[in-house]
């Protein structure tokens, strides 16, 4: 009896012996550079929100210049797992590599940025001592961090290869939700910078998108769910209206108003699910749902 209960833990430790054992020997170049690429946004976010209020290039401040490089690492983490698709060139090092530049580029630097936002129109003090709201502000900035690096750690162990799987994600992607903050900060510094309610809203804000990254509540994948593969007509005719109204409303409120309305869109979808749970496959269906993805973007190369 001793002898088959200490089986099971032997194959245990050998298959953790060998997977200590592996060495990486072959990558995928040029998905692990465009992969590297983001982190590098999104250090280069951190560097340019630590120069405060200082006046940055092009018209835009140091402080916006941050949000722009976090929204070009979101595009630089969509194409890195495109092209190992493409070159049918996946692995596990890619996978791994990707969620460590996410937490510079959705995890540190948004929380970062939003420190700095709120410390070029009031002195922040030290996270033990100062007001409530200060203390709230460090709190929401501290809640933020973590709860990216526990999602992005439970991707990496609920992730599957299969495409079908990523349909739609377990809670809001890190992306979408780094996204939400940048983009509030960039409608403040570039299109209504007297408006001091925006900067007393980023600490809550941040906060409700760390909770939302942690939960379970289901988010569609845009890219794979709408704008992969042959469409109906009518897609064709609601990207035009979408491009339209941002020409409109203009770049920075449009991203506003885009990723809030993502990042609200789960959870009130999940409330209306709360109060009408025989509709559930329904929405699952309509959405794409029913896959059991859980994390924030497919595996790279």
């Amino acid at each position: 009896m001793r002898r088959l209960r200490s089986r099971p833990k032997r194959d245990k430790d050998r298959f953790l012996r060998r997977m200590r054992n592996q060495r990486v020997k072959y990558i995928t170049v040029l998905p692990s550079l465009i992969t590297i690429l983001n982190g590098v946004f999104g250090f280069t976010a951190i560097v340019f929100a630590s120069r405060g209020a200082e006046g940055g290039t092009a018209g835009s401040s140091y402080i916006a210049m941050a949000g722009y490089m976090i929204l070009l690492a979101m595009v630089a983490d969509m194409l890195d797992g495109r092209l190992a698709r493409m070159s049918q060139s996946t692995s596990s090092f890619g996978g791994q590599l990707d969620s460590l530049c996410d937490m510079v580029s959705f995890g540190v630097a948004p929380a970062f940025i939003m420190l700095k936002a709120i410390q070029v129109h009031q002195e922040l003090t030290t996270p033990l001592s100062g007001s409530l709201f200060h203390r709230f502000i460090w709190l929401a900035a501290l809640a933020y961090i973590s709860c990216a690096a526990i999602r992005l750690a439970r991707f990496n162990v609920e992730n599957e290869e299969n495409e079908a799987a990523h349909m739609s994600f377990a809670g809001l992607p890190s992306p979408g939700a780094a996204g939400t903050i940048v983009s509030l900060v960039i409608f403040h510094e570039e299109v209504m910078p007297t408006l001091n309610a925006a900067i007393f809203a980023l600490p809550f804000l941040t906060l409700g998108v760390a909770v939302l990254m942690v939960s379970r509540i289901r988010y569609p994948h845009v890219l794979n769910l709408y704008l992969r593969g042959k469409q109906p007509f009518g897609y064709l005719m609601r990207v035009l209206l979408f491009l339209g109204i941002v020409l409109w409303l203009g770049l920075q409120t449009a991203l506003l108003l885009i990723f809030l309305v993502f990042a609200g869109s789960g959870l009130a979808r999940w409330l209306y699910l709360q109060a009408h749970p025989g509709r559930h496959h329904l929405v699952d269906v309509a959405t794409g749902a029913a896959a059991p993805s859980s994390g924030h973007s497919e595996v790279r190369g």
